[in-house]
């Protein structure tokens, strides 16, 4: 029997300045969801950790507001770790399985850009440029139930953001959001022998950026994958996400109107998983090409995602 890959299971809340919303940024980072979304994890504590590494860049056509400016020729690098200790409870809760964490990050922003303007007049400040930040991001609560009938798999998730990572509107490299925001959505994952299948979707709230007064529009996230068991502990698979905003933004610039943002990625996927001693440890590596993107940077990213949890011993279901 296939195990279960818990890093997959548990719910990674977490963000980054994705560069619409402000500055083309959004709380969620489409993809961070893929295969096992709604599948129970084991009942205890597990520890996951996840790496991440992307690149977007968008034409001098597409401009973003920044601070009470405006950019345009964007390139931006970023990578995050991100460190999620949860707690599963083994009594079930409204007859779901309860599991609540906390995110923790790290990371760093390296951004070029081809053209500053001011807001007010449109009018050139320099014709380039570039910055790069290393800090702590945001801090991520969240909580999770889910059910299982059968094959069939569905989880229930609320998630918060709140701004204590490095951030300067008057910079053009961040690893913080700047305001607060709530993520709620559902999951559904189809399990059968060497076949699985989950989709995962949900909606942001952005709260006003109380250094610029900019209101981030509500947004909508849809993410899949698709997984087929090679062995007991190895599986390969496809992967790939939906990002579109559903609401204006407000408190921007004029001649930006609403900003509504757009984006999708699909790629391929691999995971295994084996036991250390007394830790099992799952693993997952999937990357995505991004297109079809609107008022966002346009690129790839990688994810390379690592759970612990205390290994089952001999003769446990």
């Amino acid at each position: 029997m296939r195990r279960i890959p818990t890093g997959a299971v548990l719910l990674v809340a977490s963000a980054m300045p994705a560069t619409a919303d402000e500055g083309g940024s959004s709380i969620w980072i489409p993809g961070q969801y893929a295969s096992f979304a709604a599948v129970p994890g084991d009942p205890g504590f597990s520890l996951e950790t996840v790496f991440f590494v992307g690149n977007g860049s968008a034409s001098q056509g597409t401009t973003f507001p920044r601070g009470g400016r405006l950019l345009s020729g964007t390139s931006d690098n970023q990578w995050y770790a991100y460190t999620t200790p949860t707690w599963t409870f083994e009594d079930p809760v409204l007859a779901g399985q309860l599991a609540v964490g906390v995110t923790f990050s790290l990371g760093g922003d390296d951004v070029f850009v081809s053209n500053v303007f001011t807001s007010r007049d449109g009018r050139a400040r320099g014709t380039s440029g570039a910055d790069s930040v290393t800090g702590v991001s945001d801090l991520y609560p969240s909580a999770s139930l889910k059910w299982t009938v059968g094959r069939h798999n569905v989880m229930a998730y609320l998630m918060g953001s709140v701004p204590t990572g490095a951030y300067d509107p008057n910079r053009l490299a961040g690893v913080g959001a700047g305001h607060w925001a709530i993520d709620w959505g559902t999951a559904y994952t189809f399990l059968s022998g060497k076949y699985e299948f989950s989709l995962t979707a949900g909606t942001t709230y952005n709260f006003v950026n109380p250094s610029t007064q900019y209101q981030s529009g509500m947004d909508g996230h849809l993410d899949f994958g698709t997984s087929y068991a090679l062995t007991p502990s190895a599986y390969v698979g496809a992967v790939g996400y939906f990002f579109d905003q559903l609401s204006p933004d407000t408190g921007g610039p004029l001649e930006l109107g609403g900003f509504y943002s757009r984006v999708a990625g699909a790629g391929p996927q691999v995971g295994w998983s084996f036991a250390a001693g007394p830790v099992a440890l799952d693993v997952n590596l999937r990357g995505y090409k991004e297109f079809a993107s609107q008022n966002r940077p346009e690129g790839w990213n990688a994810w390379l995602t690592v759970s612990l949890s205390p290994a089952k011993r001999k003769g446990q279901p």
